[in-house]
């Protein structure tokens, strides 16, 4: 066998230095393009962009975004994110009728001359107590969908602090969820509050304004979410009470009381409570 290898090599002609390189040339260029073949599969199953000159990867933007893009991303998490942006120039109806008619009122009522020295309100927060969820998950998601809906925000969930046995509640376990409004969606939030949510309450009388803490900030609840013309009455599945604090820079309960008076909330009156 080996002879005949051998006389077989000899019959074959031998290949010029021209045909080799061109071999050589074939057999790089082969290879080359099954590497740019693969590299081409591998980024799109990944789901890479290419990186161009001052481009950005999607690793690099996934990072940014899961960071918020600086030291106020923590502050973002805690309290929900923006889910749409009001348009340049816009201002909310609630807060241009405190700055053109309110706050003469308010400045002759409370006797304060400096416009800047009047009580305003810092803050809203609304959130909802989930007890049930611990069982019934699907109770937790329909919740913070809904919170959302109504504010306008992304809802954020809270969880337990402590262990509570008698209540089989566990350290780190979602009982509740809530959102913080400021600037012009905490305007927006309270105008349709005061005008469309409240109204719709049934057999209301009037809020209670014992409901201030000592500092001007009033606490006040909604026994059903369905008050409330984002959500759909017909779609929900859970009824659900929430809490709602309207946080103010006043002094005291006179001037919170005043504050929230003349923004409109309908505060229950001594001939009301008789009535009752």
């Amino acid at each position: 066998m080996s002879k005949e290898k051998e006389e077989k090599k000899q019959d074959k002609p031998a290949k010029t230095p021209e045909q080799i390189e061109a071999e050589k040339a074939a057999k790089a260029a082969k290879k080359a393009e099954m590497a740019a073949k693969a590299k081409e599969a591998g980024g799109e199953a990944a789901g890479a962009a290419p990186e161009g000159k001052g481009g950005k990867t999607e690793k690099a933007d996934k990072g940014k975004a899961k960071g918020g893009g600086g030291g106020g991303g923590g502050k973002k998490k805690e309290e929900g994110g923006e889910v749409l942006a009001f348009p340049q120039g816009y201002m909310p109806r609630l807060k241009k009728r405190f700055e053109e008619q309110i706050a003469p009122k308010l400045m002759t009522d409370l006797k304060i001359k400096n416009k800047m020295a009047l009580p305003k309100v810092e803050k809203v927060v609304v959130s909802m107590g989930l007890g049930k969820a611990i069982a019934e998950r699907p109770r937790l998601e329909a919740a913070i969908k809904e919170l959302t809906a109504i504010a306008g925000q992304k809802a954020v969930i809270c969880k337990a602090k402590k262990s509570v046995s008698n209540f089989k509640l566990r350290e780190g376990m979602e009982i509740g969820a809530k959102v913080t409004l400021r600037g012009g969606r905490m305007w927006e939030f309270l105008d349709r509050l005061i005008t469309l949510a409240i109204p719709r309450v049934k057999d209301f009388r009037g809020l209670n304004p014992k409901g201030f803490d000592g500092r001007g900030n009033y606490n006040m609840g909604i026994t059903e979410q369905t008050v409330f013309s984002e959500v759909d009455s017909a779609a929900v599945v859970f009824h659900q009470g929430m809490n709602i604090t309207i946080v103010t820079s006043a002094a005291d309960n006179a001037a919170g009381f005043a504050l929230l008076k003349h923004l409109g909330m309908p505060f229950r009156t001594e001939e009301e409570k008789t009535r009752k």
